[in-house]
């Protein structure tokens, strides 16, 4: 009796698209900086802010594609608890351990920067989120230099720490809750858990009540995009009599059709929109000040020595296993990696000082410095350690 396959996590299988998609990831935002800079400012400022309907263009794409941004990691946050590399607790502990180092210590340095600058504080969770897409485009480049298990675990941990940055926004940062508008929201979640209890497979009504959850959600107080992963939570993962093969179940076909939307368009769009920064109206001593340091820190800093020492102490206190075939330096290097905090942080830096742009600004310099060493010097490390080599035991 044969069984069939597992399925591939949608992640896992475009990791090498995931490079060509970081690329354009990049591009956007250098793009964006170079049209913020140039004579078409006014005209790119103004485009941001020109209303459709009820929101801005920025609005739009911050609040209402972000949440399909947001949908997807849900998805592959639940493909992954239920059959995929954080099916288990002992699969959890090394890759969880080390996210929650890696938000912990960002936010502390972040924190101990701005001690003296108490409209500083809010953003003290802006390097504590990676970036999983960034990240994974890196490790990808590498290609056979960077063991299998080093790109599960980063796709495993990057999950978590997502996942983690999700909890953050939806405690933290929200507006006055409307308790109405939270009342329709749970009211269509509990439909689609209806739905889903009864087997329906169909795509279109969950995806119906998803777009209706949105504008309650974002009605409540809480951030909108926070509906995507509550939506991506009531999607059917579970295989049916009607729908043998796993690939067909109606998760694994919403991430599929997604991902390819969420890389190539969502992404890019948010950082064409966010990434341009008036360099002409920010001075050198607002690069250095106590926010953009504190996240160039956290991110550079925080990132690698909370991950790797969370590894670290797990290995050696017997609470998890070092990735198969990896080295601790190679660990060293995706420790690095994490501090890419490119869409993830510029996402938390605008709801932390919604009403202070020059302070966003600022604090932009300090996400793209801190993402960019992270970057070149974990690929860096990666590079020098795959030449050494498979790794040997500790």
């Amino acid at each position: 009796m044969t069984t069939a396959p597992r399925p591939r996590s949608a992640l896992r299988k475009f990791l090498q698209s995931e490079a060509s998609s970081g690329i354009l990831l990049i591009g956007a935002a250098v793009i964006a900086m170079m049209i913020a800079n140039s004579p078409l400012s006014e005209i790119y400022l103004a485009g941001l802010h020109k209303l459709i309907g009820p929101l801005t263009f920025q609005s739009w794409v911050n609040e209402a594609l972000m949440a399909v941004f947001f949908l997807l990691i849900g998805l592959e946050i639940k493909r992954e608890l239920y059959n995929g590399q954080l099916s288990s607790w002992p699969r959890r502990i090394l890759p969880g351990l080390a996210a929650l180092g890696g938000m912990i210590v960002p936010a502390l340095i972040y924190l101990g920067v701005n001690l003296i600058q108490p409209g500083a504080l809010k953003g003290w969770a802006i390097p504590a989120a990676t970036d999983i897409a960034f990240a994974l485009g890196v490790l990808s480049l590498l290609g056979s230099r960077v063991p299998v298990s080093l790109k599960i675990f980063l796709t495993a941990l990057a999950i978590l720490d997502d996942l983690g940055a999700i909890l953050i926004i939806a405690i933290f940062y929200n507006a006055g809750l409307d308790w109405m508008a939270l009342a329709g929201a749970g009211l269509v979640l509990f439909m689609m858990l209806v739905l889903n209890r009864l087997h329906v497979v169909r795509l279109w009504p969950y995806m119906i009540l998803a777009a209706v959850l949105w504008w309650f959600v974002y009605k409540s107080g809480i951030h909108a995009t926070i509906a995507g992963v509550a939506a991506a939570m009531l999607i059917p993962v579970k295989r049916t009599p009607a729908q043998p093969a796993a690939e067909r179940s109606p998760l694994h076909r919403l991430e599929n059709a997604l991902e390819p939307w969420v890389g190539f368009l969502v992404l890019p769009l948010f950082a064409f929109v966010n990434a341009g920064v008036q360099l002409g109206s920010i001075t050198p001593g607002d690069v250095v000040a106590p926010a953009p340091l504190g996240v160039a820190l956290g991110l550079f800093v925080g990132k690698q020595i909370g991950v790797f020492a969370a590894c670290y102490a797990a290995v050696r206190f017997g609470l998890a296993e070092r990735p198969a075939g990896a080295s601790w330096l190679q660990v060293h290097g995706v420790a690095l990696l994490c501090g890419v905090g490119f869409t993830m942080s510029l996402f938390i830096s605008l709801l932390a000082f919604p009403n202070d742009p020059e302070r966003i600004g600022a604090v932009k310099l300090g996400i793209l410095a801190g993402s960019i060493l992270s970057a070149a010097v974990g690929a860096g490390v990666l590079y020098i350690a795959g030449r050494r080599g498979p790794a040997v035991a500790a």
